[in-house]
Parts: C-alpha cells; structure tokens; sequence
C-alpha cells in the first residue's frame, strides 16, 4: 500500500503522521545515489548496535543523517514559500487537517486518531 502525500507534495503520511518527502528537484540520478547511501548508512548502524560498537554508531548515525540532509528530508526545507516544516506533526491536525478528514477510513491512511485503519 502506498503512503498518502499531501495536495502539495510535502508530506507522507505514515500512521496518522507527516514525514517530509525528498526534494523534488534532486536530479534522478542523485536522488538514488543517496537513497544508496542512506540505505548503507542504516544498514551499518544496525550492523553497530548489534554489534556493541558505540563508535560505529554514531559515525553511522552521523551518515544517516548527512543522507537525509541531502535528500531534504531533514534540515532547512526545501519549499521556498516560508511554510514551517510540520514533519512529525499529525496530519489531522493543522492546515492539512481537513485533508486528512476527507480521507476517510479505509485507505490506508488512517482514522480521524491517527490510527491505521486496515482495509480486510
């Protein structure tokens, strides 16, 4: 099932909450290679925690979080409009509030609490 975007394009919405997308301008070829990097990064984290490596850790958390910088999922946003960045914010909630109502059950996107809701 694939997660709602709002109307704009900013915003997935995963359990009831906002989670910002890439950059729509990266070049195609970019966007993957850091996608690549990002799924490396998270991939050697696991691998450091499993481990018990503290230092790994963090270089790999440190590489997590450079990815998603570059992809715009994470630092100054990407719109140039002065919107506030809403990640982590509950979509029923805000300006997309009625958005989110129009959604319904059943979509997989949510009920009115932000739950999901499954489509069986």
């Amino acid at each position: 099932m694939e997660p709602l975007v709002t109307p704009d394009g900013r915003y997935l919405v995963v359990r009831g909450r906002l989670w910002r997308r890439s950059d729509p301008s990266l070049d195609p070829e970019e966007r993957q290679r850091l996608v690549d990097e990002l799924m490396s990064a998270r991939s050697a984290k696991g691998a450091a925690m499993r481990a018990g490596d503290d230092a790994a850790r963090e270089a790999a958390r440190a590489r997590v979080q450079a990815a998603k910088e570059a992809l715009g999922e994470r630092g100054p946003v990407w719109w140039d409009d002065g919107a506030p960045d809403l990640t982590r914010h509950l979509a029923r909630t805000g300006p997309y509030a009625a958005w989110w109502a129009e959604q319904g059950p059943g979509d997989g996107a949510g009920d009115e609490s932000g739950e999901p809701v499954s489509r069986s």
